[in-house]
């Protein structure tokens, strides 16, 4: 008797395709977990628009630095005021797990890139920011992981620093 052929996802009909990742993906969130990220969604909102007012808003036709952010954050604080309202009805939602941390392994990390810059320049901070996105949060190969950072950093110094001469901090 000859031993199956694994079946490839190419093979199988939309509805086996279907059937297959419903069998795959993640339990379920419960109604506590869409309460507390729609919570998380609407305080990081409300945090940011009152970052943005504190920058100062100006007008449309004079607009100031805090003005894009103050109108982002709105739009958070409305989806998140949605989402409370509608995603006790959600059933799609998945339960967090340990993957649900990489979200916020990025916004960590490129929040410390952020204050690094302006003591050791974009490209050690930015360098290390790819290595971890790309090898821990990514998954890639330790030699693709350190060619494509080292070819990013340097993509953004040749298009930040010697193209259009920004303002960044920059070590070279």
């Amino acid at each position: 008797m000859q031993a199956e052929s694994p079946v490839e996802p190419d093979d199988l009909t939309p509805e086996q395709l279907a059937a297959q990742w419903e069998e795959e993906k993640p339990p379920a969130a419960g109604a506590l977990a869409n309460v507390g990220s729609s919570l998380v969604v609407i305080g990081v909102g409300v945090g940011a628009v009152v970052l943005s007012i504190a920058m100062g808003l100006g007008t449309p036709s004079a607009p100031q630095p805090g003005l894009w952010p103050f109108m982002i954050s709105c739009v958070m604080v409305a989806l998140g005021l949605f989402q409370l309202i509608m995603g006790r009805h959600n059933r799609d939602a998945e339960k967090f797990t340990r993957m649900s941390m990489a979200p916020l392994t990025g916004l960590v990390t490129l929040a410390a890139m952020v204050a690094l810059m302006p003591l050791a320049g974009f490209e050690l901070p930015a360098l290390v920011l790819c290595i971890i996105w790309m090898r821990f949060l990514g998954g890639e190969t330790w030699r693709s992981t350190l060619l494509v950072s080292a070819v990013v950093v340097a993509a953004f110094y040749g298009i930040f620093v010697t193209a259009l001469n920004t303002s960044i901090p920059h070590l070279f």
